[in-house]
């Protein structure tokens, strides 16, 4: 197996709280040159992962937000054939028409590949796509090249990134996809996993405000008939929200009022749903 170069250990990020066998699972990927694909609820940190471990290796981040209707061809590259048509119309471009190359732009697993520097490579909810796009994608990062046919060209990764796939398991993989990543559920924190969360986020946290705001919390996920639970940002937001106000004490929670409920539920059905279960609660 591939030794973990040093420079390329991953041990966490200033706003990234890591358990042991999350960084374990990353080194071991960046060392065997495997994606790594990550599953687990909205919420629980899988695109967060991605941005601390850019920052922690100082790598530049790429980002491809996978898209149901998209194809392959447009995570590698784009032919500008509209742009080029009307340079060749009005022959006001500084461009050489005639060149197809000045007409090709790079998508975001392209640009990862000709990155004079070595990136992490985000593939975001990569179950929204099709199979053949997860299958054929795959193809093209295991080979680490892609052809640009209107050119005749094979564009060859300069620096293989570090990939991480993450899915909301709304759909399944396929099983060749799955054989050829390594994978990691990532559990949605546990009370004392978000007590540490929040101190990375409010080093000045009072511990009967997180005591308070944390029993809340864990209890609106309880809520039946909700489609979007609250999740970690929507937790660090609120607490937030708590925090700025002056006029709020510590107290209105402990009696059961919930303020700023729209900071937590996004949909109003799920906010409509909080209203009434939390004044039931009340009662």
């Amino acid at each position: 197996m591939n030794q973990v170069d040093e420079s390329c250990r991953f041990r966490g990020a200033a706003k990234y709280v890591l358990d042991d066998e999350l960084a374990k699972i990353v080194n071991v990927s960046i060392a065997l040159e495997m994606p790594l694909l990550l599953k687990g609820e909205p919420g629980t940190g899988k695109t967060m992962l991605a941005h601390a471990i850019a920052e922690s290796l100082q790598m530049p981040l790429i980002v491809l937000n996978v898209k149901s209707s998209m194809k392959l061809l447009e995570a590698l590259y784009q032919y500008d054939t509209l742009t080029r048509l009307n340079d060749s119309r009005f022959g006001d471009s500084k461009r050489d028409v005639s060149n197809i190359e000045e007409y090709i732009r790079m998508g975001k697993i392209g640009q990862a590949f000709v990155s004079d520097r070595r990136t992490v490579l985000l593939i975001d909810e990569i179950d929204k796509a099709d199979t053949d796009f997860q299958d054929d994608m795959l193809d093209v990062l295991d080979q680490m090249q892609f052809d640009i046919i209107e050119i005749d060209k094979t564009v060859s990764a300069r620096h293989r990134p570090v990939i991480v796939i993450t899915s909301n398991a709304k759909k399944d993989l396929s099983d060749p996809f799955l054989g050829r990543c390594n994978f990691h559920h990532i559990a949605f924190p546990d009370p004392e996993m978000m007590r540490m969360i929040l101190a990375v986020h409010f080093p000045d946290l009072s511990e009967e405000l997180a005591r308070a705001s944390l029993g809340t919390f864990y209890r609106l996920r309880e809520f039946r008939g909700i489609e979007k639970k609250p999740a970690t940002r929507e937790l660090i937001n609120w607490v937030r929200a708590l925090k700025s106000d002056p006029d709020f004490d510590v107290d209105t929670l402990r009696n059961g009022e919930i303020p700023y409920l729209g900071v937590l539920f996004k949909k109003s059905l799920d906010l409509n749903l909080a209203l009434q279960q939390s004044g039931r609660a009340r009662r």
